[in-house]
């Protein structure tokens, strides 16, 4: 934690006496994420790209007001955020909020029914993954699924997960950066983190069954 807040001091300093090569190298770590975060927001891409440039602009602009409160990353997905919202986004971000809590995670068909004496727990339970010579190329496979997935979670839940396991962000953060319950967060985290597993075992589940070559 320590060594993190001297790189960081040392980083804000580099900003701030115009380090063009510190602000590139933290333009390349963050806009791909950014871009991501973003697309919560705002549907056309064109606007998605505006918001990131926007800013990157504010923080150039900002640095030297910088207090340090939070971290320099917290503080960027922030401005970030609130530029997104003054772009006129709150409507349809509140609209896809409440369209993410609508349906089950997992197939209810998966679990012992109600009057069954095992009620409630898994009667097809989730399909392990694989820890064997292939696993690493297959782990990359995976990767590349849950992150098509990603794209593909409705708005608000994507921006959560995102920010959770992508970003490391912890719920206070994103509760914070998002306006959201901390409730509402478990909710949006577990269904995203739900869909994408969920996808994950059926793809692991088809290619363990696949006939193997002789």
């Amino acid at each position: 934690m320590v060594a993190g807040r001297v790189d960081e001091s040392a980083l804000i300093v580099a900003l701030r006496a115009g380090d063009q090569i510190a602000f590139a190298a933290l333009v390349d770590e963050h806009t791909p994420t950014m871009l991501r975060v973003a697309r919560g927001y705002v549907a056309d891409h064109a606007t998605v790209e505006e918001v990131v440039q926007e800013t990157w602009i504010a923080l150039f602009k900002g640095i030297s007001k910088f207090e340090a409160r939070s971290s320099l990353r917290t503080w960027l997905f922030a401005v970030m955020i609130n530029i997104a919202k003054a772009r006129g986004i709150r409507e349809r971000r509140d609209r896809d909020a409440a369209t993410s809590f609508m349906g089950a995670t997992v197939d209810p068909a998966r679990f012992h029914a109600g009057g069954d004496v095992h009620a409630g727990s898994w009667r097809e339970p989730p399909t392990p993954f694989p820890d064997s010579p292939e696993g690493s190329v297959l782990g990359k496979e995976l990767r590349s699924i849950a992150e098509r997935e990603l794209d593909r979670l409705p708005e608000r839940q994507r921006t959560v997960v995102t920010l959770r396991d992508m970003l490391g962000f912890d719920s206070a953060e994103v509760c914070e950066l998002l306006g959201i319950t901390a409730g509402n967060q478990r909710i949006l985290l577990h269904r995203g983190r739900a869909a994408i597993r969920q996808v994950l075992e059926d793809y692991v589940r088809e290619d363990s069954s696949a006939p193997s070559d002789p």
